[in-house]
């Protein structure tokens, strides 16, 4: 069964932004469209026989918690062992470090494939590659010699340890505890909720990247440090024996249940070592690197899940017979994908996906040439990445769970059932508006931060990236007037920004973010509109006396987006320049 689009791959890869470009920088310079062809074919095998085979056993039979340990499907062992002899875990590192300096475009390329495949099993290999990329920039080269091989080649699962049971977004109020010793280790005391692989039976060690609190640390954030806590550590003979890391748990989820989501006990014995990464007081800057990394893997495997869902629904269009477009019994029935209505809904869910690809493939390109940049050039694209990653994570996840949504739809009453797989879809996109940081959260880091953290001038440089794709497609006929629709929004949505910044910068903090998540959703809908148009203006010159279908489908869905998405914006900037305190003053008594 088909569960994403090559051909789009390929389109945005090579045509739109023109992988082969790094090339010419020394870190890439031994890659080309031929051994980027080599990885994804490679990566689709893998998906394609040893993924999507397990997506449904995976659901029907979750993870269980049996005495003191969770376990997981079988396969998992086989497949961690696959991920790291493939290189699938390690493959951005540079060849010193055992990698294949392959570029993040590639990179998370694959993890759009796999998690298209079964988002479950995807979860594992990419979470050790964070949790291992945290090791090798922050740790001493002692810890990075003793765990990174071991993660990276599979053996090992890493993990990010952020939540607790009373503090879950607000990392300011963790409670987990590290008290200093003298043997160069620290005792960690604590509890962890939803720790993604937290706990599974497949590999013979999990090591924990644990947030916790020194004693005596700063209160807030200020006074968060970061450790190395694994379930099992070094004996001193050369063997593993256990770090009083208990797990507690196991949550039982809606969807995405091949990965277990363990809660776990530290300490519960007064035993538990864990070993401080980078400075002191200073954990939850590292730990904000992979969180972005892990907010730009969330939007791909939103996008992936999305794209899933809609191969299953067109195939079933496709398939499906009902009703006459005339509405005359005279007439033979035809296919469903023969209606108006339902291509309506085919129509969305593409252009959610294709947009969302278009847009985070570009943030792995700003992060490829944050890599082989220096100086000022450098410092533009790590700023227009840490800009874009609230949407980059957010539109996807949000408009993943309505993409998915309308699959269900073009089903109609089996879209409801188990029989088929947009069910199960449905329920695995649902996770993604709330890990990796809330939409709310990402609508006040926008607002909040990123737009106003260097007096809006990385912002500038986003609208000059945007008005230079506007001019570009004002020179061809077909793409004037959506090119000029782009910049009178694009225009509002400035004049927005402007007015919330002034009301923030006057003192008015929460009613300037009282609506952060609207501001997020319209921007994220006019950056979506970017990345619409820059496809378009590929599709436009591939057209010119052409009759590739492809192209011709590019721009219809180009079209449904500026026609049924872009003028939402209209209704969401005028609520955000609305004077209504409604949401401010509100009280709790109102809701009887």
């Amino acid at each position: 069964m088909q569960f994403y689009s090559k051909r789009n791959l390929n389109f945005l890869l090579n045509e739109v932004f023109n992988i082969e470009h790094l090339s010419k920088y020394p870190l890439f310079s031994d890659h080309n469209k031929e051994t980027y062809d080599m990885v994804l074919s490679a990566c689709e095998d893998i998906a394609t026989n040893k993924l999507q085979p397990l997506l449904v056993e995976m659901d029907r039979n979750a993870p269980e918690f049996v005495d003191g340990r969770i376990k997981v499907h079988p396969a998992m062992k086989d497949l961690m062992k696959e991920f790291g002899e493939g290189g699938w875990i390690s493959a951005p590192l540079s060849y010193e470090e055992g990698g294949q300096q392959m570029p993040y475009m590639i990179f998370n390329a694959t993890m759009f494939i796999m998690g298209a495949a079964n988002y479950s099993v995807a979860a594992y290999p990419f979470l050790s590659a964070g949790a291992a990329n945290l090791i090798r920039s922050f740790a001493t080269d002692t810890q990075k010699k003793y765990y990174l091989s071991k993660i990276y080649s599979g053996e090992w699962q890493g993990t990010m340890a952020l939540s607790e049971p009373e503090a879950g977004s607000s990392l300011g109020d963790i409670t987990t505890s590290a008290t200093p010793t003298n043997e160069g280790h620290y005792l960690i005391k604590g509890q962890k909720v939803f720790i993604s692989c937290g706990d599974y039976d497949g590999v013979e060690n999990i090591v924990h990247m644990m947030l916790a609190r020194i004693k005596g640390a700063p209160k807030g954030t200020k006074g968060i440090s970061l450790f190395i806590v694994p379930r099992l550590r070094e004996d001193g003979n050369g063997g593993l024996e256990f770090n009083d890391v208990i797990t507690g748990g196991v949550f039982h989820k809606m969807g995405y249940k091949g990965a277990p989501i363990a809660h776990l006990i530290t300490g519960e014995n007064d035993d538990c070592r864990g070993y401080l990464v980078g400075d002191a007081n200073k954990g939850l800057n590292c730990m904000f690197q992979l969180m972005n990394e892990a907010r730009i893997a969330v939007g791909f495997n939103a996008t992936s899940i999305a794209s899933a869902a809609y191969y299953a629904s067109l195939q079933y269009c496709r398939e499906r017979t009902q009703g006459r477009r005339t509405g005359h019994y005279s007439d033979e029935p035809v296919l469903i994908i023969e209606h108006a209505d339902v291509k309506r809904m085919l129509l969305f869910q593409r252009s959610i996906i294709e947009g969302s690809l278009g847009l985070l493939i570009e943030c792995s390109r700003y992060a490829d040439l944050t890599r082989v940049t220096s100086g000022a050039e450098q410092k533009k694209y790590h700023d227009l990445l840490g800009l874009l990653t609230p949407i980059a994570k957010s539109y996807p996840a949000e408009m993943g769970c309505l993409s998915t949504s309308a699959a269900i739809q073009c089903l109609g009453g089996y879209g409801f059932t188990e029989d088929f797989l947009p069910e199960q879809f449905y329920r695995e996109a649902r996770i993604h508006p709330i890990h990796e940081g809330t939409t709310a959260i990402h609508g006040m880091d926008l607002l909040g931060r990123k737009i106003a953290k260097d007096q809006g001038a990385t912002l500038r440089i986003l609208i000059a990236e945007i008005t230079t794709t506007i001019q570009q497609a004002s020179t061809h006929e077909k793409l004037e007037k959506i090119a000029k629709e782009l910049g009178i929004t694009l225009e509002k949505l400035v004049d927005v920004t402007m007015n919330l910044t002034m009301m923030g910068m006057q003192g008015e903090y929460e009613p300037f973010l009282a609506d952060a998540t609207l501001y997020l959703e319209a921007f994220g809908i006019v950056i979506i509109a970017w990345q619409w148009l820059k496809q378009g203006i590929v599709a436009v010159e591939k057209t010119d006396g052409s009759e590739d279908s492809f192209y011709q489908g590019k721009i219809y869905t180009m079209e449904y987006f500026y026609k049924y998405e872009l003028p939402k914006t209209r209704a969401l900037l005028t609520s955000l320049k609305s004077n209504s305190k409604v949401t401010i003053e509100m009280q709790d008594a109102h809701f009887e």
